[in-house]
């Protein structure tokens, strides 16, 4: 609002004139004629009147408005009606919106999840930035949000800093409860035969802390157990065996509550890897060759084995007139290794070990029965096995997978190893890189044994077929027979090498009876919300059938089919969604193998607390001057329009400020001075004027 002037004269003249009449005045003054003073003033109002004063208002338009309606689209809203409650909300709010002038919504999903938690500002800031003309938000949520920022954000500022409201549609009737479990710590690695010391504790969120709660297990055959009896907000201490290698899974969930709004976050999942102690292998080599410093460099290299490594140097028939005191060698403890600490090995290896009466009989046979009674050997043979009183020859030729004869049995020749049918799907050998430094086949080697039997799978294999690698079950142990003293040629680069490091490492994990190295194993996974389950045979098999047990107790049953792998069979199994079942642990059973697979924990965030509440957004609504509204009874706000400045939320409204602007170029005047205004002051004026004369 600005004066203005449109004067009916110049006013310059106007000046003069009022210039005289303030010099007569004056005089009056002087000459104590109180009747001209006032007669003086009413021609003053006269000339102020000509002077045309008047007040300039702008013309003042309403903008159009924008509003956003955020709808959390988050797992959380999964529970109950939520997502239900939300939309109609949303489509109560568009009619209404129909409605009233220059309102117009813009509707936004705020997907959250993928183990981010629920992100509502970070939807808000960035379409903000799409909306022109932005008076309010509008939030759909369960309230339970984790981006909230500490001060009201900018995207709830207008251009000029003016606040604008943010309004929170809650999809409950009020403040819920839920209860969760929750692991404070849990070892992922133990050692075989000892027990995982893990700590739990349940919280009533939302409730008074102290209420009496078991923690259970669920067992496989679909049963349950009491692990703990325990109170609410304290923590409790499990421990959990761990009996074999690999993954050991435990489902434990706590009692539920009869008020509380889920069931989800009810269950942890304990995935605890089993781990052997430090490996003990010793390492028995003959003539000092390559290969066994390949195999010393391999094993010691790992920081998990201990090796234990004796070179033969000469046979006991050897005569050496070097007095004892001036030898640097040790006597060959044969005794102490192979009679009184033969079990204490997880692995032995023969490299080019020529008997010839270094070891006794009896030895031998403690180590085939060191064998059939769970332990592993591997033999490395070269031309030394077709000699007279080689292995062949003692109690050992029971368990060894190939016989090779002395007679024609040592080939000299270059040639390449390669893969066999078994070697391809046999995890040994299966994935072996077939491309590197030495292109597409692996560099060759000039001299292999030709057995005339083999009993065991051979994984590879010379062009013409002969195998070079043998694996054969004994008993409870393994036994790995190479039937080339060459392999050493690959670790020099021998036109390009092979993969020797990655070959070695799995054939002696194998014979120690690594889980993941297992050629007869059933493995399941859960990958998108499907169980995908792999049959791992040695041989090639027809369909096979597989029972699944899901974690409410339901079985399935599921075809295996086989694959293009050799001895791989698959099949896949579509699951529901999480929320239908309480635990999370499947069961797979085929013939006599017992497989798991756990769904994984896609939103730790967004499960840790599954309440409805309105503690943690009701700070910003209070800082923007908006409302907060509990839904869960269908009671929906009014939308209305209001002016700025004014209040911006009831208790059953939501208000939306109107944003005027000047219209450039109009305006609206208002006289100062109206002319019935001025005609009856110079009247009263006159009027005091005659009477102070008639004094």
């Amino acid at each position: 609002m600005t004066l203005d002037w449109t004067p009916s004269f110049p006013l310059v003249w106007l000046g003069i004139i009022a210039l005289l009449v303030v010099l007569i005045a004056l005089y009056s003054l002087w000459r104590r004629l109180p009747g001209l003073i006032w007669r003086s003033l009413a021609v003053l109002l006269i000339i102020g009147w000509l002077s045309g004063p008047h007040l300039l208002h702008p013309v003042l338009h309403p903008q159009p408005q924008d509003a956003l309606i955020v709808v959390d689209q988050s797992p959380s809203m999964e529970i109950k009606n939520r997502h239900s409650l939300a939309d109609h909300a949303a489509r109560q709010l568009s009619e209404q919106a129909q409605h009233l002038p220059n309102l117009h919504l813009h509707y936004v999903d705020a997907s959250g999840g993928n183990g981010r938690g629920t992100r509502l500002f970070e939807t808000i800031e960035r379409e903000a930035l799409n909306v022109p003309n932005l008076a309010g938000v509008f939030l759909l949520t369960d309230g339970m949000n984790h981006d909230t920022p500490a001060q009201l954000p900018t995207s709830l500022k207008d251009s000029s800093g003016r606040i604008l409201p943010l309004h929170v549609l809650l999809t409950a009737k009020g403040e819920e409860i839920d209860r969760r479990l929750r692991v404070l710590s849990s070892p992922p690695y133990v050692l075989l035969g000892q027990e995982a010391h893990i700590r739990l504790q349940v919280d009533d969120l939302g409730a008074s802390p102290g209420k009496p709660v078991d923690i259970m297990e669920h067992l496989d055959d679909g049963r349950s157990v009491v692990l703990a009896h325990t109170v609410t907000n304290h923590p409790v201490d499990l421990t959990v065996p761990i009996t074999h290698a690999g993954t050991t899974l435990k489902e434990v969930y706590a009692t539920p509550r009869a008020d509380e709004v889920s069931l989800r976050n009810n269950s942890v999942l304990l995935k605890i890897q089993g781990v052997r102690n430090r490996l003990r292998v010793l390492l028995v080599s003959g003539v000092p060759n390559q290969g066994a410093r390949v195999w010393r460099q391999l094993l010691k290299a790992d920081p998990s084995v201990d090796l234990i490594h004796f070179t033969i140097l000469r046979s006991p028939e050897t005569e050496d007139d070097t007095p004892l005191s001036d030898l640097a060698l040790i006597p060959f403890p044969t005794h102490e290794l192979f009679e009184q600490k033969i079990n204490s090995f997880d692995l032995i290896i023969l490299d080019g070990f020529r008997n010839q009466g270094i070891l006794p009989e009896s030895y031998l046979r403690n180590i085939s029965h060191y064998v059939r009674q769970g332990g592993a050997l591997l033999v490395t043979a070269g031309p030394e096995l077709t000699q007279t009183g080689s292995l062949q020859d003692t109690p050992l030729s029971d368990i060894l997978p190939a016989h090779v004869p002395p007679d024609n049995g040592v080939v000299t020749r270059a040639f390449r190893p390669r893969l066999t049918a078994q070697g391809e799907g046999h995890p040994v050998t299966s994935g072996l890189p077939l491309n590197g430094p030495w292109g597409k086949e692996w560099g060759p080697w000039f001299r292999y044994l030709k057995p005339d039997s083999v009993q065991g799978e051979s994984l590879l294999s010379t062009p013409d077929g002969t195998p070079l690698l043998v694996l054969s079950h004994q008993g409870q142990g393994r036994v790995a027979m190479l039937l080339s003293d060459q392999i050493w040629l690959w670790s020099r680069g021998e036109q390009g090498g092979g993969p020797q490091k990655e070959l070695l490492r799995r054939l002696a994990h194998w014979l120690m009876k690594e889980p993941d190295l297992e050629e007869n194993r059933l493995d399941a996974h859960i990958e998108h919300n499907q169980l995908i389950v792999e049959r791992h045979l040695i041989t090639r098999s027809p369909p096979l059938q597989a029972d699944i047990m899901s974690p409410s107790g339901q079985h399935h049953s599921l075809t295996l089919v086989p694959q293009a792998t050799y001895g791989l069979l698959r099949g896949v199994l579509p699951l529901p969604t999480p929320d239908t079942y309480e635990n999370r642990i499947w069961t797979i059973r085929q013939n006599a193998l017992v497989a798991f697979a756990a769904a994984p924990e896609q939103n730790p965030l967004e499960d840790s607390d599954l309440r409805s509440t309105a503690k943690i957004l009701s700070p910003l609504v209070t800082s923007s001057h908006g409302g907060l509204f509990w839904i869960g009874t269908n009671t929906l706000p009014t939308i209305r329009q209001v002016a700025e400045n004014t209040s911006l939320a009831g208790s059953d409204w939501a208000g939306l400020p109107i944003h005027q602007e000047m219209l450039s170029g109009a305006s609206k005047t208002t006289p100062l001075l109206p002319a019935w205004s001025v005609l009856l002051g110079v009247l009263c004026l006159l009027a005091l004027g005659w009477w102070r004369e008639g004094r």
